[in-house]
């Protein structure tokens, strides 16, 4: 189907634009498709990182339901920058039910590894996964969501790495064209 209709759009962009901005347009659009899947690796690893430190510290710390809850928090953690609170309520209500003192101490370590995962850990992982520096993710991902909330937050990191590309790109070209060397 994706084929499908990738075809009919080619056809309709070849019939009535000249064949420049076509390719400039098939250019963009394949850019983005490497972005956008680089993006979603990222944040499959980046999740899978949060999920396992989860459980190694909770090993750590003896607390009940490691794995599922770190199952858990790795999941929600694919929902950028607040994700894994919402598994960490789920985790935090679970240990609860075992052992009150355990879940205060639960939400403690999540707070902190939420902390190391939201300033160094998603934005070298996903940065480092579509080209963009980890200053431009935390950015992307505050200004996405102030504008957009939660769908600004899932796509202002790949829509800023493809700009970035394509702006990167555009620099060169223009610089070279001028004679310009910086390094």
């Amino acid at each position: 189907m994706k084929e499908t209709i990738a075809k009919q759009l080619k056809k309709l962009f070849y019939a009535y634009l000249s064949k420049e901005k076509v390719e400039k347009i098939l250019s963009i659009a394949d850019r983005a498709n490497t972005v956008f899947s680089h993006f979603v690796k990222g944040q499959f690893t980046e999740a899978f990182i949060i999920g396992t430190l989860c459980f190694i510290g909770m090993l750590i710390f003896g607390m009940p339901y490691a794995l599922v809850i770190s199952a858990l928090v790795g999941f929600t953690a694919l929902i950028p920058v607040f994700g894994a609170f919402i598994g960490t309520g789920v985790g935090a209500f679970l240990i609860l039910m075992v052992d009150p003192m355990k879940a205060v101490w639960f939400i403690v370590f999540i707070l902190v590894l939420q902390q190391l995962e939201g300033n160094l850990i998603y934005p070298k992982i996903v940065g480092d996964s579509v080209g963009l520096p980890g200053i431009w993710v935390l950015a992307a991902v505050t200004m996405g969501g102030s504008a957009f909330g939660v769908l600004g937050m899932l796509v202002g990191v790949p829509l800023s790495a493809l700009v970035y590309s394509l702006l990167k790109d555009s620099v060169y070209i223009r610089l070279k064209d001028k004679k310009i060397l910086i390094k």
